[in-house]
């Protein structure tokens, strides 16, 4: 399908898709008709939905079609086809988090993001695939199997926001929603050749259930341009009453898009290759695509010069594990169905379950104090580089099935991100180094706390030197 211009519609932006809503050059059920077209017959190789709804999302075009001839007052991003993690609950559509065991589980109730991305004027049109609960770095589970990078399907599209990233890589969808407790955004943007937005505790509500206790979980975007990226962000961004955390929003009238649109100006960035994971090795390509990111930013005029270690992760990754098997105790799963999880999330569990108060408290006044020292300890920087991944993409079956050596594999393989989640601070991958095979390799950028802005306005300076939006997979 294309638009009156003859581009393909699945060639424009999240924002171009808006545009041409409000132009009247396209209509909403045009978009969802033509996402759901490329759903049907690139995603059987892809892997990146649990679950499609055409109906629902039929409908809901089809309110938005009316509220255009109507001449009524559009929300920003009116009529543009995205899709929720399968991780966050939907009202009405069956919510598996990637595990058989709830299979057919249909909540009664939508995740705070789920109302804010409607309330934006998005039409989801389902459910994008998640390893079982989202513990893994990867994206494969006993459902739908694994979600595969769109450039090379032998290879795993990354976690745990995996089919996100396929279904926006693939041009399935322009931009969709993802989450991120140890990675799962950065990782798989950095995979797939996507700009992807960790944005900062608090920044967006977890409301009403989700990843409040160890407070590591944020939802986020996935995109292709760093602009729809921010302006998705805007649509998420916001609290609701209750939440525990609340990111200082932009000053008055400024959004995270506007941003998008503004010079950095000078910025002092910290770089770092050391992630102090015992065991981890950065391969060649992935030093590579650093180095370049590097220099990149020099001759952008940054300041860019080497931290004198990285994040202590040897001292403070013991505490991130109890925590991370401390959020497997509290899986909505019944005794008699635990035989029935996948290897590592048994795994977890078991190490979780076999904590004391002692062990768990202890571990998150760790993460705590760490927190607090490493953001002191690197103020002077207004952003960090470091890579996001110690490896290129991995083939399908690479972490193997034993949960404990699953387990120790991902760590040594994204060795970088999950020190973000730990300090709440807002991170981005950018997708600036393509290897000489043709797969992508994305660069992290963490930002100061609460200051998606500078990240955002630095991306998008980036993104101007030197364009990806437009490379794309043989799929397309």
């Amino acid at each position: 399908m294309t638009s009156s211009t003859g581009t393909q519609l699945h060639d424009l932006t999240a924002l171009e898709q808006a545009a041409a809503v409000r132009a009247r050059e396209v209509s909403p059920t045009e978009l969802v008709e033509h996402a759901l077209a490329r759903i049907d017959a690139l995603d059987p190789g892809i892997g990146a939905f649990l679950t499609v709804t055409p109906d629902r999302a039929r409908a809901a075009a089809a309110r938005a079609d009316q509220a255009v001839v109507d001449g009524a007052e559009l929300p920003p991003l009116h009529g543009v086809p995205t899709a929720i993690k399968d991780l966050n609950n939907t009202a009405g559509v069956r919510t598996t988090m990637g595990s058989r065991v709830l299979a057919e589980f249909v909540p009664d109730v939508d995740d705070a993001v789920v109302t804010a991305l409607a309330a934006a004027g998005t039409i989801s049109v389902g459910k994008t695939n998640t390893p079982e609960f989202g513990f893994p770095c990867y994206t494969d589970n006993d459902l739908a199997g694994p979600a595969r990078c769109p450039w090379d399907t032998s290879l795993l599209a990354g976690g745990s926001s995996g089919g996100a990233a396929a279904a926006v890589a693939a041009g399935l969808l322009p931009f969709a929603q993802g989450s991120d407790g140890g990675g799962s955004i950065r990782i798989p943007a950095g995979i797939n050749g996507l700009f992807g937005i960790k944005p900062s505790r608090g920044r967006v509500s977890n409301g009403p259930y989700n990843s409040e206790v160890t407070s590591l979980g944020v939802q986020g975007p996935l995109a292709r341009t760093v602009r729809d990226a921010a302006a998705m962000l805007d649509a998420m961004a916001g609290p609701v009453p209750g939440d525990p955390f609340w990111a200082a929003p932009p000053p008055a009238g400024e959004t995270f898009l506007g941003y998008a649109d503004r010079a950095p100006g000078r910025l002092r960035i910290g770089r770092y290759l050391d992630s102090g994971m015992p065991g981890a090795e950065l391969d060649p390509e992935v030093r590579a695509a650093f180095e370049d990111a590097s220099a990149l930013l020099a001759e952008l005029g940054h300041e860019v010069e080497d931290l004198p270690s990285g994040p202590p992760a040897a001292e403070i990754f013991p505490s991130f594990e109890v925590v991370w098997g401390l959020s497997a105790t509290t899986l909505p799963v019944p005794d008699a169905a635990v035989p029935h999880l996948r290897p590592l999330t048994r795994y977890l569990r078991e190490r979780g379950l076999a904590l004391s108060a002692r062990d768990a408290m202890e571990a998150m006044f760790a993460l705590r104090l760490f927190s607090r020292r490493f953001i002191a300890a690197t103020s002077r920087y207004d952003v960090l580089l470091s890579p996001i991944c110690t490896m290129p993409p991995r083939p399908v079956g690479w972490f193997g099935a034993d949960g404990a050596e699953d387990f120790a594999r991902q760590t040594r393989y994204a060795a970088f991100p999950a020190v973000y989640n730990v300090t709440g601070q807002p991170a981005v991958s950018v997708p600036l180094w393509w290897t000489a095979s043709g797969l992508p390799i994305g660069t992290m950028l963490v930002g100061r706390p609460a200051d998606e802005a500078t990240l955002i306005s630095l991306s998008a300076q980036l993104e101007q030197a030197r364009p990806w939006a437009h490379r794309h997979p043989a799929m397309w």
